[in-house]
């Protein structure tokens, strides 16, 4: 039989899930997905730089990877969301990140270009697929 959990982390996640009624992470079995983090700080607060912004929406997938007993070194997919385009910083500052989180795995990627996400300041939103054990 399928087991399936939702999990709702402390700070921005349990503001998302009071405001839009949404959770942060879903386990089926050995499988995890989350919705998308951006590069926010516990009340929603975006970082001026685009690198703090993308390192802060790494910290944000780890945390909400956790509770389902997840962590970025089991992620083997990653979906990108970009407001702005692709400057050099984007995949430079995304490669050292996969490299730090990720040592023995290189992910799968897709990168896509949007015109807005969910919070007006976001520029960066990152979605994963994790397989746990």
């Amino acid at each position: 039989m399928t087991k399936v959990e939702t999990f709702v982390t402390p700070g921005a996640g349990q503001a998302l899930f009071d405001g839009l009624h949404m959770s942060q992470t879903l386990k089926i079995d050995d499988r995890v997905e989350i919705s998308g983090q951006g590069g926010w700080d516990d009340h929603l607060n975006i970082p001026d730089g685009i690198e703090a912004e993308i390192e802060q929406a790494f910290r944000n997938v780890q945390t909400v990877l956790e509770p389902a007993g997840a962590s970025w070194k089991d992620v083997v997919h990653v979906n990108s969301y970009h407001v702005g385009g692709f400057p050099p910083i984007v995949n430079e500052t995304i490669a050292r990140l996969f490299r730090s989180y990720m040592p023995n795995r290189a992910p799968i990627w897709t990168q896509t270009g949007v015109e807005a996400l969910g919070l007006p300041t976001m520029r960066i939103e990152i979605r994963v697929t994790a397989i746990v054990g």
